[in-house]
This record gives C-alpha cells, structure tokens and sequence, in this order.
C-alpha cells in the first residue's frame, strides 16, 4: 500500500526527527540492517532508527528469553519438588500469564504517562522477579516469582511496538515490525539452548539469571536512545477497564490449566463464572467508559480482530510446541538438557531467514495470503510431531518439525502484527501494541494450558490404563498409583527406589504415557491451525480490499481527530 495512505498523523512530530534524518541519513544501514534504501523515505524512521531499533529488540527480547527458559528446565524443577505436571504447567505458563493479563492496561499506561518510562519500570522489576525465581524455595514461590516477572513485562514488553509504531511509518515500519518479530521469535527459541548450556553446570534456578546482563544492557541503551513522550495519549486511562481485564484473562488461564486435575471441579466453575462475569462486565465498561481501555469500535476492524485471533493461534502453536516439545526430547528421547535446547535451533534460524520474506510478500501479496502460507507450513509441523515423534527416533524427524514450526511462524507473525498497527490511530498504539503482544502471550498461555491440560489427561489416562492391565496390579497402592499418574518427573523419582528391572518397567510406562498424552496435544494443535486458517481466508480482506480498508480508517481517524480538536 503507497506509504501515503497509512501514515498522516502517525509520522512521529518534527521535534522527533534529528537532523541527521536529513544530512547524514542515519538509519537501518548504521545497525547492520539493510532494509532497501530506495524504497524508505528517510522522514519514515527516526534519528539513528538502527540504535533505537535494536534497544527496543533487545527489551523484547528480555521478555522473549524469560518466557522460553523455564520449559527447559520443567524436568530438573519436577525432580527438584516432586511437582505433579499441573504445577509444573502453572509455572510453564506463569510468566505468560502475568504478561498477558497486564498488558493492555499496563500498555494504556505507557501510553498516557510515558512509554518510556513504563519501558524503564519494567526492565527494573524484572531484576528481583528473576532473583526470587533463581532460589525459589518451593515450586508455589517459583510459580510466584514467574507471575511477577511476567508484570515486569506487561510493564516493558508492550511499549517495544507502541514505539515502532509511533516512530516509524510506510515501508519503514513494516520492516522494522518484521525484525521486532523474526528476532524475538528467534531469541525464544534459542532460550532453551541457552538454558539447556547452564544446567549442564548448574543448578535449575540458573536459568532464571540468564536475563540479567541483557537487562543490564537495555536499560542503558533504553536511557540513552529511546525518545520519551512521542505521540502519547492526553486522556485518562480506564483504570476499571485495566482490573477487568487482569481478572478475565487471569481466571481464564486459571481455569483451563486447573481443569485436568482431580477433584478440582468447584474451582473450575468458580474460576468459569468469573470469566463469564469479568467478560461482560468488560465488555460494558468499554462501551460505556468516555475514555475506553479497548476501543472496541476500533476492535471491531477486520483487519484488526482477524489478524489478532490469526496471531494468537501462530504464536500460541510456537509456544505450545516448545513447551510440550522440551518435555519429550528430555523425557521421552533422553536428551540432555543442552542437547535439547541445541534440537530448537532450525526453528530459530528458519524464523531469521523467513521474516524478511514475509514483510516482502506481505508487500506484493498482502496480509491475507501471507498468513495463510504461515499456516500450512504450521499445520505441517504439527503433523510431523504428531506422526513422526515417537520413541528411539532419530534428529531430523526433530529438526523437521521445528523447522517447519519456524517457517510458519516466521511467515505468519509479520503479516499478524502489521495489519493490528495499520489498523489503529498512532495514538492507540499501545492498543495496538498490547494486542500484538496478547497474541504471543495470550496465545501462548492459552495454547500451553490447553496442551498441558491434555498432556495431563492423556498422561494419567494412559498410565492407569496400563497399571489396570498389569498382572500386578493388585499390589499397586494408591498413593504409588498417584505418582505414577501425576507426571513423568513424579514417575522417574519413584522408579528410582526400585530395583533396575522395575524401575526400567517403570520408566519405559511412562515414556508410553507421555507420547499419549502429547499426541492428544498435537492434535488439538492441528484443530486451531485449521480453525484459524478458515478465519482467515473468509473473514480477512484480501490485498486490494486490505488496502482500501486500511486508507479509509486513517480518513476516519484523522477526521475524528480534527473534529475532537
């Protein structure tokens, strides 16, 4: 779409463009990064966009790295505690579920008192979050810890693209937003490794301190480079808005990763009946409120609320596959943890090499088509896994799947974050901006639950059912029958005060177990692949329809402006 369609109002002000912007054409080429010149007005980027760019990269990917370390790790903390796989489930999901019911309103906040000044906040909370976690006494603090670090993130996290999106614009932004994507999905998928290489030598908390020198350097470069106070909302924030939206998203996680455990049914439907409440409630306050925290007109946009629910699935289907993926390799395979960090490299890399692509065909093909592509190539990996990963396998079945995970999401994350900052008024950015990170968070909170609820379920399920059939299974008590239903860590622990014969029966049940239970995972990750991609071929515009839609909610929004002025 022709730069001049989308960006009036949401070039940043002049005050924001250096005059190296002009005289020495500062950009992208300074960090490394090389973005077609020809093709970018130099009034589209900021003063040394390349130095701006990669701090707010680097803040993103603080998040992006805290979110992938602990799944590497579940094994060694299960072992650690004893802890049944729902716990270990909550403290997989912890952080995301912390970043995901803070980040709009945390986001409204940085766009009313200062983005850079939430960006900073957050950056320092994430200090003792991760602190706290390292030397967690139990996996209950554990679990806390990461519910902290992940409100130090709704604090950081969203101002990353709220500030792309304010100062960067055209082609610019399309690109930058690609790189924003490709890099931190990139540093997700290398956190395992990273993790994997610390508990070769230490202990499980060490994953927990990988963050810190990361930190120590965004929070300098975030002093020294990032504008404050660029395009920011005048307006008071809905702060009732802001609980509701903690509580619903909250309760939501809740109840989907407490449904598989036993006897737990009240607090299912007690968490259920606050979701359904927390939803209206929500839904009214933001009709109602004269300042909304969602603008739920601007919501309704097909552009937007497709391309949101389309990235909830990518990102929730990366999320999901690390996450159950690290358990298999280390439980199932026997792979040590670095090994299995090192097993998630074709994903990273095919994330890199597939992200500038993405932002090309988004150009020549649109938002629409460039999802989809995402989507079979995200289908196809989960195929692979559900097919392909069984026990005593060799690599490439492994390498196959995270690379066909990486091609998906490398194509499909782009497309699903532009079209929410195209669809928006610059002043909604962090509108914009909370949804895109709803769509890792959310997606990846909501599709992690699900996957370790089936997990779960499949889990014990298969296990009971090969103890019932045992010739033994008289002489199985039921405090040895809940250990051995309650995760593979709980099993391994137990098989470990048997004698070798038993303990390799023990063991190989187990393994049996797991890949039941993970293969109802993945298939329920082939139903949401499906289930977007049908959304978005009948519901997103295709790239003419895009385009037209896009230039007139910028008519609609400068008009309003001018009215309201």
């Amino acid at each position: 779409m022709p730069a001049r369609l989308i960006r009036g109002d949401n070039r940043r002000p002049e005050a924001a463009v250096g005059k190296a912007d002009h005289e020495e054409g500062i950009g992208y080429e300074e960090a490394g990064l090389s973005l077609s010149a020809p093709t970018i007005a130099r009034s589209d980027f900021p003063a040394k966009s390349g130095l701006v760019l990669i701090t707010l990269i680097l803040v993103a990917g603080v998040a992006n790295l805290n979110l992938a370390v602990a799944n590497v790790a579940l094994p060694d903390i299960g072992r650690a505690f004893d802890s049944s796989q729902t716990t270990l489930d909550l403290i997989a999901v912890g952080y995301s579920l912390g970043l995901a019911a803070s980040v709009l309103w945390l986001g409204a906040l940085g766009d009313r008192y200062g983005r850079k000044m939430m960006l900073l906040l957050g950056l320092g909370l994430s200090i003792p979050a991760c602190l706290i976690a390292a030397w967690a006494p139990s996996d209950v603090v554990l679990f806390i810890a990461r519910l902290v670090g992940g409100l130090s993130a709704g604090m950081a996290y969203p101002t990353t693209l709220a500030l792309i999106t304010a100062l960067w614009s055209g082609q610019a932004r399309t690109k930058s937003i690609a790189l924003w994507s490709a890099t931190g999905g990139a540093i997700a998928s290398l956190g395992p490794l990273i993790a994997g290489v610390l508990l070769e030598h230490f202990w499980w908390g060490s994953v927990f301190l990988v963050t810190l020198p990361l930190v120590a350097v965004a929070l300098v470069m975030a002093l020294r480079f990032v504008p404050a106070h660029v395009n920011e909302e005048t307006e008071p924030v809905d702060n009732l808005g802001g609980v509701l939206s903690v509580v619903l998203v909250g309760a939501l996680i809740l109840a989907i990763n407490f449904a598989p455990v036993p006897d737990s049914s009240k607090l299912v439907l007690s968490l259920s009946v606050i979701v359904l409440a927390a939803g209206v409630a929500f839904v009214v306050r933001q009709r109602r409120a004269a300042n909304p925290l969602y603008d739920l007109a601007v919501a309704s946009r097909r552009t937007f609320w497709v391309a949101a629910c389309a990235g909830i699935i990518v990102f929730g289907s990366l999320m999901g596959a690390m996450f159950i993926g690290q358990q298999f390799l280390q439980n199932v395979l026997d792979y040590s943890t670095f090994d299995a960090g090192l097993a998630i490299i074709p994903a990273a890399v095919m994330m890199v090499l597939i992200a500038p692509r993405s932002a090309k065909l988004v150009a020549a093909k649109g938002a629409r088509f460039t999802l989809l592509v995402g989507y079979v190539f995200c289908f196809l990996a989960f195929l692979a896994m559900l097919l392909l990963w069984t026990e005593d396998i060799s690599y490439w079945k492994v390498a196959l799947a995270y690379a066909l995970m990486g091609i998906g999401v490398g194509f499909a994350g782009t497309p699903a974050s532009h079209s929410l900052t195209g669809s928006v008024p610059v002043q909604r950015a962090g509108m914009a901006s909370g949804t895109a990170d709803l769509q890792r968070d959310l997606g990846g909170a909501i599709m992690q639950s699900i996957f370790g609820a089936l997990l779960t379920a499949g889990y014990a399920k298969a296990f009971t059912g090969l103890i019932a059939a045992s010739p033994d299974a008289g002489s199985v008590t039921d405090s040895t029958q809940a250990a051995l239903t309650s995760s593979f860590s709980s099993a391994a622990n137990l098989a470990s005060t048997y004698p070798p014969q038993t303990a390799d029966a023990i063991i190989s049940a187990a393994k049996s177990s797991f890949i039941d239970g993970q293969d109802a995972a993945y298939i329920a990750g082939l139903a949401a692949v499906v289930i977007g991609a049908l959304l978005v071929f009948f519901l997103f515009p295709a790239q003419q329809r895009e385009e037209e839609l896009l230039a007139e909610y910028h008519h609609q929004d400068t008009a309003a402006r001018e009215g309201a002025a």
